[in-house]
């Protein structure tokens, strides 16, 4: 019951928000760097340095370079932006460039293959990747941003043999913004698959609850904590209708928007899930220290204003 129900909750809240379906359905990134930039998105940005922490402290534990999984991993760009010294934003102004807009995909997955090789690799990680689109995965894996990526929707479909044999070495499972698109039904078919007890990096957008989310990892070994006194802006608002529909659903939830949401932008927590022991020894509040998970959004945001008729929207710049 409390699976349909999470699921039911989730597809009502997504109503809310706007839909990028098309930019995942490119054979490059050029339209989700053009859309999404559009909007400011900045996760990939202010994820990356409490990603580096967490990795620095999960490698410090066990001595090694652990693989991380990259659920809903679109086209590489956490990978991106974490393995060498790029940003989102300039990974935008390239994309933008007339120049770049006028080749074919072929030419640009060469260019971008030869364009990451000749970054050092600061990485302290491997990454491996799992998406449903198909053209994002084969275009991640083709420019060497992933070792390996699997194409799969296990919200709906089993995990396929060589995608738990691609998934069985993961240490560490991270996402920046699928949860809400996938539920614990996806989490705990990777979890069946892992060798080890991996941790688990989720940027959360406020409007999802992760109750069940948080129950099914309890069911796999893992204790969850949730980083108090900073939230990461995921972008603005496309339209009056996104801000309005999600404000409705953060208040639906006792969620209080004040400062954050209502400021015109999406805001997501920070949760890390781990074997007990592992968060005993090393308290998410001790290795992850945050000086700004909200960044400077510089387009034109919607809040409400006070007018004659009550409280309106109104576009700020």
């Amino acid at each position: 019951m409390g699976d349909i129900r999470l699921r039911a909750d989730f597809s009502r809240i997504n109503e809310s928000k706007a839909v990028f379906d098309d930019i995942y359905a490119m054979e490059d990134p050029r339209a989700y760097f053009s859309v999404l930039g559009d909007l400011d998105y900045m996760i990939p940005d202010v994820a990356e340095p409490v990603v580096r922490q967490i990795l620095a402290a999960k490698a410090s534990a066990t001595g090694l370079k652990p693989t991380v999984l990259d659920v809903g991993c679109s086209y590489g760009i956490n990978a991106a932006v974490h393995r060498f010294p790029l940003t989102f934003g300039g990974l935008r102004h390239r994309y933008a460039r007339r120049e770049m807009r006028a080749i074919s995909s072929e030419t640009l997955v060469r260019l971008d293959r030869n364009f990451y090789a000749s970054w050092p690799d600061v990485g302290l990680a491997r990454f491996i990747g799992l998406d449903i689109s198909a053209p994002a995965i084969s275009y991640a894996t083709g420019v060497g941003l992933l070792e390996q990526g699997i194409v799969a929707d296990l919200e709906s479909e089993p995990l396929s043999a060589d995608g738990a044999r691609v998934i069985r070495s993961a240490d560490v499972i991270m996402s920046t913004g699928c949860i809400g698109y996938v539920t614990e039904k996806t989490f705990s078919k990777i979890l069946d698959a892992t060798e080890k007890r991996p941790w688990i990096i989720s940027f959360v957008l406020r409007m999802f609850p992760f109750d069940e989310l948080a129950a099914t990892f309890a069911s796999h070994g893992l204790v969850t904590e949730r980083l108090t006194g900073a939230t990461f802006i995921q972008r603005r608002f496309r339209d009056a209708e996104e801000f309005e529909g999600s404000l409705a659903a953060l208040a639906a939830l006792g969620v209080d928007a004040t400062g954050l949401e209502s400021e015109g932008l999406f805001h997501a927590d920070l949760i890390l899930s781990r074997p007990e022991a592992d968060a005993h020894v090393a308290p998410l509040k001790d290795i992850v220290t945050v000086a700004s998970g909200r960044g400077r959004p510089i387009g034109p945001r919607y809040v409400h204003i006070e007018g004659n008729k009550g409280l309106q929207v109104a576009l700020e710049p």
